[in-house]
């Protein structure tokens, strides 16, 4: 085969050129701009501490109140088992005079007890 002088002609490029691509969307931009999302998000964030501390503050000052009031009910509660003390000491020695007829000293007595 011999090549032949007439060649083909070649597929080129127009001159004044192809059009551009367009390669970007347009699209309108939704939501808020960045900088508003992360000062809203600052101010949630601050009133939720300013809360938490307002907590915290109630918190402590519900426990002091509580001790508090533990001890100023000390000196009653004191009274009140000491009078059931009392109470208990004497119904006991009213069932000892009952049951015994008369009121035993364990301590003080004449009667020798050994180790056993």
């Amino acid at each position: 085969m011999k090549p032949t002088t007439t060649s083909m002609a070649q597929d080129l490029p127009p001159v004044e050129g192809y059009e551009p691509v367009q390669y970007k969307r347009n699209l309108p931009a939704r939501g808020f701009r960045p900088s508003y999302y992360l000062l809203a998000m600052g101010l949630v964030m601050t009133y939720g501490f300013y809360k938490y501390g307002k907590g915290v503050r109630e918190h402590n000052e519900l426990g002091r109140e509580k001790m508090w009031s533990r001890i100023y009910l000390i000196p009653v509660l004191q009274a009140e088992t000491d009078r059931d003390q009392v109470r208990r000491y004497w119904a006991d020695q009213a069932r000892e005079q009952e049951l015994l007829g008369k009121t035993t000293k364990v301590y003080h007595s004449d009667r020798y007890a050994g180790s056993q």
